[in-house]
């Protein structure tokens, strides 16, 4: 008989945030974590309202907010002259509006306010070093089999881990993420060390001929991250982040305003990363049986609309609430699974013609091409007014 228990392969930002809701609603989780220490890769994320609203729920969001920043816009703006092309009010008005803020948070911090609510809520939740090699399926429950011989049973299981997910495979077969011919540059700066004209508290999306770059603030201000997408012919090698010398950074961005130019020469030797693109198309489904997906183990999402996490953060949501209405069954998974499909597919697919919007041959051409498409607030109402806790399940 399998213990009344959520598995969850996956300490990350989405695992954790279902694990905590789960949690919280007094379903009992164990998540299980590849690696062997708790920690997160990357820079910064953006928490829109629609994340914003779970962290809510979770008694959380006045502790990200204090980890965070409060971008007063979201800003486009040519990759040159630095001229705005269009603008998204956020800062209060945002707030205002949405009833909870927009914010921009490391990574890092995040999660690890997620570690600490989850462990508040359950002290052994998480269980570190279990790399699942082979799950099996029961009629009334699932098993867990890790590497090093030893085993997790529950009710169901849920597979947040990731792109390169190994209990995807178990659920669509084997399908290798795609190269998008994108790879992305990483790296932060602390704000004081800019030029004061380029202390920038905006969300700025600069969009150029083959590539873009996205800088905003972290850490109340103190921090300034930059992500620069370019156009690359291929990918060399297995892994999905590598160090490159600051050179190819300084050659990728030379040209580009003063803005940009400021935070690549602060960017240190050595510490210049950078990250694959992989994507996957939307599948028609993610279930099968008791084991269910999420997050980017369901529905990989280019970075080019800043909702990779939230749609993480939705699902973890979404997915507690189809729980706790009907138990830990296939049914449940599958209401989860029917609510989030179309959402999540938008997202996929407009995130990915975003990159064919921002990366325009010419000037001109990216002129015309904001000229023609409504970027503001009224029209990303759909996305941002979104409530994961509250939307009806049915």
């Amino acid at each position: 008989m399998s213990r009344e228990t959520v598995l969850i392969a996956g300490a990350g930002i989405g695992g954790l945030t279902a694990a905590a809701m789960l949690l919280q609603q007094g379903i009992d989780v164990e998540v299980h974590e590849q690696s062997t220490q708790l920690g997160e890769v990357g820079a910064g994320i953006q928490v829109s309202a629609n994340a914003a609203r779970v962290y809510r729920a979770l008694g959380m969001l006045e502790r990200v907010r204090a980890v965070a920043a409060q971008p007063s816009a979201y800003r486009f703006r040519l990759h040159d002259s630095g001229e705005v092309l269009q603008t998204i009010v956020l800062g209060e008005a945002y707030e205002t509006r949405h009833g909870v803020p927009y914010l921009t948070v490391h990574r890092a911090d995040l999660h690890a306010l997620l570690v600490e609510r989850v462990r508040e809520l359950k002290g052994d939740a998480i269980h570190l070093g279990h790399r699942v090699e082979h799950i099996e399926q029961h009629d009334d429950g699932v098993a867990l089999h890790f590497t090093d011989g030893t085993q997790a049973a529950g009710r169901v299981l849920v597979g947040g881990d990731g792109i390169k997910s190994v209990v995807r495979e178990h659920v669509l077969g084997a399908q290798p993420p795609r190269f998008t011919g994108d790879a992305s540059w990483r790296l932060m700066v602390q704000m004081q060390a800019l030029p004061e004209a380029h202390r920038q508290h905006t969300v700025d999306i600069w969009v150029g001929p083959g590539k873009h770059a996205v800088t905003y603030p972290l850490r109340g201000g103190a921090v300034l991250n930059m992500v620069g997408c370019v156009e690359q012919r291929s990918w060399d090698g297995d892994s999905w982040i590598t160090r490159a010398p600051w050179d190819e950074l300084d050659a990728d961005f030379r040209g580009w305003n003063d803005s940009i130019a400021a935070v690549v020469a602060l960017a240190r030797e050595g510490e210049c990363y950078r990250w694959a693109m992989n994507d996957r198309e939307p599948v028609p489904g993610w279930t099968r049986g008791r084991v269910t997906l999420m997050g980017d183990a369901a529905h990989p999402t280019l970075p080019y609309m800043a909702q990779g996490a939230a749609m993480a953060v939705e699902d973890a949501a979404v997915l507690a609430r189809a729980l706790a209405r009907d138990g830990l069954a296939p049914a449940a998974l599958h209401r989860y699974e029917r609510h989030r499909l179309e959402r999540t597919a938008r997202i996929v697919r407009e995130s990915a013609a975003n990159r064919q919007l921002f990366h325009m041959d010419s000037v001109q051409a990216l002129r015309e091409s904001f000229a023609r498409r409504d970027m503001s607030s009224e029209r990303n109402a759909w996305l941002f007014s979104y409530d994961p806790i509250h939307v009806p399940i049915e």
